[in-house]
């Protein structure tokens, strides 16, 4: 009888070390985060609070444990990582490829793969109808709400234990749903108020922790791919850059909409392939440019 009981924790615990264990306790928490190396490369996180930019998704692999922010990890809900932005935050992102977009919460880091811009969950894949690596996307950080998260998480603020949200409602109209998806639409009004997360410390957030799964749908713009070796705002800063990757076929460009501090951008490119332009990141990254990354134009 001993024996049996004996074999049987041992079966028990085999179990639980396969499922990685108990399950961890979500502790949210305001995170921007020291500099950190991916393979060569040095990342350096930083707020930004008006970022938009282009490139190309991966999707999440599957694990268990807790996101760079403390969250639980779930590739159900609509989630992302980055390498370098503030956690949490709330992202608007476009497939460019057919116009769909979603608000995604980015509470992780990634992707390790320096041609990917985001890593998206399975199910923010699906809903953004992403059925292959390498789909090119819009990432458009929204400035309130990521202010707001910002305020209520910060390390002066007190930390949140914070309880899972029914989602809001939306009043939709009629949009074909990509396969799986519960609820798949075109957005006519905004959606019902969510409630709020709660929390032990008596703070509330009008943001809820789990998003609601609104698709907006717009024109797609999948445009070509380049690789973006920098932005100046002096031409004679660009100008040292350009002649250094001159030999890879860079070229200096201005933009009149973007600020002043990346007036004038570095470009190589176009590319026909996606294969082409990772080969022409890694040659850029290798000749110095560690923040080199694939774009969309």
């Amino acid at each position: 009888m001993k024996r049996a009981l004996v074999l049987g924790l041992l079966v028990l615990l085999a179990s639980c070390a396969r499922l990685g264990g108990p399950n961890p306790v979500e502790k949210l928490a305001y995170v921007v985060g020291e500099p950190y190396q991916i393979g060569s490369v040095w990342r350096y996180p930083r707020a930004e609070y008006s970022f938009d930019q282009t490139g190309l998704a991966a999707i999440a692999s599957d694990r268990v444990g807790l996101t760079a922010d403390g969250e639980i990890f779930d590739q159900g809900v609509l989630a992302a990582g980055h390498r370098t932005l503030q956690l949490p935050a709330i992202l608007r992102v476009t497939n460019l490829e057919n116009g769909r977009e979603i608000l995604v919460r980015l509470n992780d880091r990634g992707p390790s793969n320096p041609a990917r811009l985001l890593s998206l969950t399975k199910r923010a894949a699906l809903l953004l109808d992403i059925r292959a690596d390498a789909t090119r996307l819009r990432v458009q950080m929204q400035d309130t709400e990521t202010r707001q998260l910002a305020a209520e998480l910060s390390s002066e603020g007190p930390k949140l234990d914070v309880a899972s949200v029914p989602r809001g409602t939306v009043e939709t109209e009629s949009l074909a749903p990509p396969e799986g998806a519960a609820q798949s639409a075109r957005v006519r009004s905004a959606a019902a108020k969510a409630a709020p997360v709660s929390s032990s410390s008596g703070v509330a957030s009008s943001i809820p922790l789990r998003l609601p799964e609104s698709i907006l749908q717009g024109y797609a713009q999948p445009g070509s791919l380049y690789i973006d070796a920098g932005s100046f705002g002096r031409q004679d800063y660009a100008s040292i850059l350009v002649n250094k990757l001159a030999y890879l076929g860079a070229r200096l460009t201005t933009s009149y909409t973007a600020p002043r501090a990346k007036a004038y951008r570095i470009r190589i490119g176009p590319f026909a392939t996606v294969a082409e332009a990772e080969s022409m990141l890694e040659r850029t990254i290798s000749a110095g440019v560690n923040d080199a990354a694939i774009v969309v134009e």
